[in-house]
C-alpha cells in the first residue's frame, strides 16, 4: 500500500516539531543549492527557527547581492504599477494620505502644547512626558553648546585686544624713550647756534680793545653808555 497523504497543521508535540523542522530545514537547502546547481539560478533562502536561530542559504555565499537585487526588483516593480494606475485614483489616494497625516500632526502639536490632554491614557501621557522630557535635554544641550561657543569667542576677541593693547603700549614707550634720548642733542644744538660769534680784536684810538667795547656795548645799557661818554669828554 502507498504512504498516504499527510496532512499539514502545525505539529503539537514540541520535540516532534523540532525534529520535523530539523529534517525539512536540511532538505529545503538541499534543495535550494539543487536548483541553483542545476539551473544557475541567484537562489537566496532565509529561515529563523521558532527560537529564533538563523539559518541561510545564498548563491555563491553572497546574500548581500541577492538582497540588493531583491529591493532593486521589488521598488522597479512598484513604480511601474504606480504609473499603470489611474492619475486620478492615485491623487485621490495621495490625498488622503497627507490629509490623515496632517491631522495626526496637528494633535500631536496640541499634545505638546498641553491641550486636548484628557482623551489620552496613562501610558499615552507617560510617552509624551518622556518625549518632552527628550526634547528639552536636546534643547538645553543645543543652548549650552551655543553659549560656550559665545564665551569662546569673546574671549578669544577679548585676547586679541590685550594683545593689541600691549603692543601700542610697547610702542608709545619706545617713541618716548627715543624722545627723551634726542632732547639733550637739540639742546645742545641750541646752545651752539644761540652762542655769539668771536670778532677780531682791533685797538681804538684810545688804546682800548675795539672788540671788547662792543661786546661790553652789547651788555651795558644805553643810560650807562652815555654817563661813561660824557665822563670821557670832561676828563
Amino acid at each position: 500500500m502507498g504512504r498516504g497523504r499527510v496532512e499539514l497543521k502545525r505539529i503539537e508535540k514540541k520535540i516532534n516539531r523540532h525534529v520535523t523542522f530539523s529534517k525539512r530545514r536540511s532538505g529545503l537547502l538541499k534543495k535550494a543549492h539543487e536548483i541553483s546547481l542545476l539551473c544557475d539560478a541567484d537562489v537566496g533562502l532565509i529561515v529563523f527557527s521558532t527560537r529564533g536561530k538563523l539559518y541561510e542559504y545564498a548563491t555563491d555565499a553572497c546574500m548581500e547581492k541577492i538582497l540588493e537585487r531583491y529591493e532593486r526588483y521589488s521598488y522597479e516593480e512598484t513604480q511601474l504599477t504606480s504609473t499603470n494606475v489611474e492619475p486620478q485614483v492615485s491623487l485621490t489616494v495621495e490625498y488622503a494620505k497627507l490629509k490623515a497625516r496632517l491631522e495626526v500632526l496637528q494633535t500631536n502639536q496640541r499634545h505638546y502644547m498641553g491641550e486636548d490632554l484628557n482623551a489620552l491614557s496613562l501610558k499615552e501621557l507617560q510617552n509624551l512626558e518622556h518625549q518632552l522630557t527628550v526634547s528639552l535635554k536636546r534643547t538645553r544641550t543645543c543652548e549650552n553648546k551655543l553659549m560656550n561657543e559665545s564665551i569662546a569667542e569673546l574671549k578669544k576677541k577679548d585676547k586679541a585686544l590685550q594683545d593689541e593693547n600691549t603692543s601700542l603700549v610697547k610702542a608709545i614707550r619706545e617713541e618716548e624713550e627715543l624722545a627723551r634720548k634726542s632732547q639733550p642733542e637739540q639742546q645742545n644744538h641750541d646752545i651752539n647756534i644761540s652762542s655769539p660769534v668771536p670778532q677780531p680784536l682791533s685797538l681804538g684810538d684810545h688804546g682800548e680793545v675795539e672788540g671788547q667795547s662792543q661786546q661790553s656795548n652789547a651788555v651795558i645799557p644805553p643810560w650807562m653808555l652815555q654817563h661813561m661818554h660824557e665822563s670821557n669828554s670832561k676828563g
